[in-house]
């Protein structure tokens, strides 16, 4: 039902998705509403498929952030803590960062330069999103986030945005307890999967495969290929 998700207005796409049981929670289906996705995707940005913002990178569709979300919903909560690996155009960063305030933080990385700039000007495009940035709710960060970002976890939750080569230990590592990873990884196959990792109140890590995914590769800059 994907592909009949698509909207004339940011409204009308987030109901289509709801009525297509692509996207279930209330309390998602508002911050979704709240961020108008024509701030983060460069062309046609109500229909529900993905579009490239350069570098070799892209938005993803709707209905795959639907589903990220509501993968992560219980550990997006006010006062909470998430990381945006791969975090593009900023669109998912800017719900998530909808989902934890008041209290919590966001922070978006992204390995290319050009897309973290692209981000902190899309996401001040709204008032409600520069006043989480000037409240430090919501920050995007340059850097190589398949390793994380240690110094500011642990996180409740961490978002991969592109496929990963392996499930990155670091990132589990770096998990609250409790606290989830939702990541696509790459297998040897050439077929990509989404795996759930949760990490429970004792620590105890649980690794499942959920289903079968398309996502660019999380790589490194364009330009600084070898």
């Amino acid at each position: 039902m994907a592909w009949r998700s698509g909207g004339s207005t940011n409204t009308s796409l987030i109901d289509n998705l709801l009525r297509n049981g692509l996207l279930n929670s209330p309390s998602l289906a508002a911050a979704f509403k709240s961020v108008d996705r024509a701030h983060y995707a460069p062309t046609d940005p109500y229909a529900d498929s993905p579009q490239s913002i350069g570098y070799r990178a892209t938005i993803s569709a709707p209905h795959m952030h639907a589903n990220a979300a509501e993968a992560l919903l219980p550990y997006l909560k006010p006062g909470g803590k998430v990381l945006d690996v791969g975090s593009g155009s900023g669109y998912l960063t800017r719900v998530f960062a909808e989902m934890v305030k008041p209290g919590g933080k966001v922070v978006g990385v992204d390995h290319i330069g050009e897309l973290v700039e692209m981000s902190i000007q899309n996401t001040r495009k709204s008032e409600e999103g520069a006043a989480l940035m000037d409240s430090s709710v919501l920050r995007f960060l340059r850097g190589d986030g398949r390793i994380g970002l240690k110094e500011e976890g642990p996180w409740d939750a961490i978002h991969v945005g592109a496929a990963a080569k392996g499930l990155h230990e670091e990132l589990v590592e770096q998990l609250a307890k409790p606290g989830r990873l939702f990541v696509p990884v790459e297998e040897e196959s050439g077929g990509q999967w989404i795996w759930v990792v949760d990490k429970d109140a004792s620590g105890k890590v649980t690794r499942k495969r959920e289903y079968g995914v398309r996502y660019v590769p999380l790589t490194d800059h364009p330009g600084e290929r070898t």
